[in-house]
């Protein structure tokens, strides 16, 4: 992958998922919140990295996201690496059966690496504690040119950790979560809103996402497809957006492609539709 300044660095980790699908399959799968925004990002053709535990020697199924994006981290046992099992009930409904988080406490903030401070947007990916985030986004904020500041989270965080999410939030430029965690945050959609500047982006399943803005929001209309594999969805929309906007879309053109590959996603198991050939004009 290229050394030069990348359009987008997410920081996070990548597992290897079980996955029960809704039709009774098992399926085993790269997975990982900062996976699925990396490849969506290198898809969408930005030019992207991946802060994550890196394991030596990388298993089969992580092979294709070191060929796609410029992986860099501590370097860790296989054995090391986050493990996620995942049951879905159809209708974008999913439970977290267990999940093993490995390695993850290597990544920290004074091992940031120049590439990536030098980068335009850094996505933070949603980690074991909104806390780490945190930590994350405010050594991001005292560098002297400090990047666009990117978020994400998940249900946990926002009901155990209400406090820590809600400061992440105000910290950062930009800010990815779903409809329950919205409601979880703001006690619901309608009061949700950002500081000037900043942008919020809620996504509603096969309706589609609102991008918000200050108060004012807009729906983005969604693209249903029959639902295979909706592990990741929700991050391929973070990864796509991110991608449009450091193109020079604007947050609801970016959204609008986002959505699409989005959709393309949950029609096959795990990131296969982010794996894809990248001359492959993503859509």
């Amino acid at each position: 992958m290229t050394s030069g300044i990348h359009d987008i660095f997410v920081i996070g980790t990548a597992s290897q998922d079980t996955v029960h699908l809704a039709d009774g399959r098992l399926a085993k799968s790269a997975g990982g919140a900062a996976l699925y925004t990396a490849l969506a990002a290198a898809r969408s053709k930005a030019t992207t990295g991946l802060f994550a535990p890196k394991p030596q020697p990388i298993p089969d199924i992580l092979q294709p996201i070191s060929e796609r994006v410029t992986w860099v981290g501590p370097i860790i046992d296989p054995e090391h690496l986050p493990r996620l099992e995942i049951a879905h009930h159809g209708g974008g409904r999913a439970t977290l059966i267990d999940a093993s988080w490995g390695a993850e406490d290597q990544l920290i903030p004074k091992a940031l690496p120049s590439k990536l401070l030098d980068t335009k947007t850094v996505h933070i990916a949603a980690l074991s504690s909104a806390q780490r985030q945190f930590d994350f986004a405010q050594a991001l904020q005292q560098h002297p040119n400090p990047p666009l500041i990117s978020a994400g989270t998940y249900a946990r965080l926002v009901y155990q950790e209400t406090d820590d999410v809600h400061r992440l939030f105000a910290l950062a430029n930009l800010f990815f979560m779903n409809e329950n965690e919205a409601k979880g945050l703001f006690g619901s959609i309608e009061q949700a809103k950002t500081r000037p500047g900043a942008l919020l982006f809620v996504t509603l399943d096969a309706e589609g996402v609102l991008v918000i803005e200050g108060s004012q929001v807009t729906h983005v209309l969604g693209h249903p497809v029959p639902e295979v594999d909706p592990t990741g969805a929700g991050d391929t929309f973070c990864g796509a957006t991110l991608a449009g906007l450091a193109q020079g879309l604007s947050p609801i053109a970016a959204a609008q492609q986002a959505v699409k590959l989005a959709a393309q996603t949950v029609e096959a198991v795990g990131p296969a539709a982010l794996l894809e050939d990248l001359s492959t004009t993503a859509p």
